[in-house]
């Protein structure tokens, strides 16, 4: 254990109970430590290519299935929720048989999943090669999370999981702009067709240069202690917060993007899917601010970084409301910024926070996210129905509002006593 921060700089950085020595582990700027951010950068970069593929689509699949903008984006909210579920079991088997083996299979085969959604002939046979999509992918976020805990220093981690949420939003942004771009010059089917070979070869390319893990202690799986130790985490006041803040950050962020094609695809802006792919090219800020909050979080303490990026993603929402293209769409890139280094933020403090049984704390808060994406991201549809863009955003406005609360919250709850120093 380490010792108390020296007095000049006790109180700027968080007391993470980690050893921050080294130990054996993955230091930054080496050529060990670049081989592991891109590899997880590579899979970020699939993992969320392929899960939000299908969100310019919606109104394509309105269209050609005839179905309402609220049962389409049930091709996104069934792929989160089972996602969301099934990392709990994920999470779990990679603390018995290790990381890097189910983050590779679970990559390779929602890449499959993919290639199969463009054959499917009717609404119900996308929704359910989806819903496999989502299960299969179960294997990859939560896991990765605690592989970057397990094998990074602690000093580096919060850059370390910057750059893999970073990758995460580049291809958020890629896999939308690839859909949009495919859709004007051919068909949905034959993008979905390319997005499932790309993420076939970014399987390969995390198999190949992810580094073995040295730290992992396999643990035999007792679903008693299974119990106990997800218990243990939701006892944690801190945890729980922190759970909660997944769901109405990413409910917040999902609902903006499922309906903005909805509203620029209709008069009096009429663009076109293009244009439209165009907007995620926002996550490229998303990127940055997530590696750059990230760092500011190592160096100043997550309680001091954390509701700042929340307040420029609620300022961001609140710009859309303009009737001027310019700015709605420098309003989605300043929400997209606040988001992801908010996230960048929260999803490395639960690693840090969790006392043992890491990748079941990362399950759990990733099941709280990607629950916000489903159930805020559907209930959406219905107040754009009730009151088109300005019902959409008057929703997500009390999310982002209620997420500020809960990072004030934050900032007043001491680290359990397993973190705080002792003798030695």
């Amino acid at each position: 254990m380490v010792q108390d921060p020296a007095p000049e700089i006790a109180g700027t950085i968080d007391y993470q109970g980690v050893d921050t020595g080294g130990g054996g582990r993955i230091r930054a700027a080496t050529a060990e430590f670049r081989r592991a951010t891109w590899g997880l950068f590579s899979a970020g970069f699939a993992t969320f290519a392929l899960l939000y593929s299908v969100q310019p689509l919606l109104p394509e699949f309105s269209r050609e299935f005839g179905v309402t903008p609220a049962v389409a984006s049930l091709a996104l909210s069934l792929s989160t929720a089972v996602l969301a579920v099934f990392m709990l079991i994920a999470s779990s088997f990679s603390d018995v048989v290790g990381r890097k083996g189910i983050m590779v299979v679970a990559l390779a085969a929602s890449a499959l999943a993919t290639l199969a959604v463009a054959f499917a002939s009717t609404w119900p046979h996308v929704l359910i090669l989806r819903t496999l999509m989502g299960a299969t992918l179960s294997g990859l976020p939560a896991v990765a999370m605690a592989y970057l805990v397990d094998e990074v220093e602690s000093a580096a981690v919060g850059r370390a999981m910057g750059l893999y949420i970073g990758g995460s939003a580049f291809g958020g942004m890629s896999g939308r702009l690839i859909m949009s771009v495919l859709v004007d010059v051919t068909t949905w089917r034959i993008a979905m067709a390319v997005l499932g070979a790309v993420g076939l070869a970014c399987a390969i390319l995390l198999w190949r240069g992810l580094p073995a893990s040295r730290h992992f202690q396999p643990r035999r799986l007792h679903l008693t202690a299974l119990a106990a130790s997800l218990a243990g985490h939701l006892r944690d006041p801190g945890l729980r917060l922190l759970f909660l803040l997944a769901f109405l950050l990413m409910g917040s962020f999902v609902t903006v993007y499922n309906y903005i094609a909805y509203r620029l695809l209709a008069p009096p802006y009429g663009l076109s899917q293009t244009a439209i792919g165009l907007i995620f090219a926002s996550y490229l800020l998303g990127s940055l601010s997530s590696a750059w909050m990230g760092g500011l979080a190592d160096r100043f303490g997550r309680r001091r970084v954390l509701w700042a990026g929340i307040v420029i993603m609620l300022a961001g929402i609140l710009m859309t409301l303009g009737s001027g293209l310019v700015l709605i769409v420098g309003g989605i890139a300043v929400m997209t910024f606040g988001f992801f280094g908010a996230h960048s933020i929260a999803s490395s403090w639960v690693g840090l926070r969790a006392n043992g049984a890491k990748a079941q704390a990362s399950s759990l808060y990733l099941l709280a996210y990607y629950m916000g994406s489903s159930l805020a991201g559907t209930a959406g549809g219905l107040l754009w129905a009730w009151s088109g863009w300005h019902g959409v955003v008057a929703g997500v406005t009390v999310l982002s509002t209620a997420g500020l609360a809960v990072s004030v919250l934050l900032a007043r709850i001491a680290p359990p006593a397993w973190m705080k120093p002792g003798p030695g």
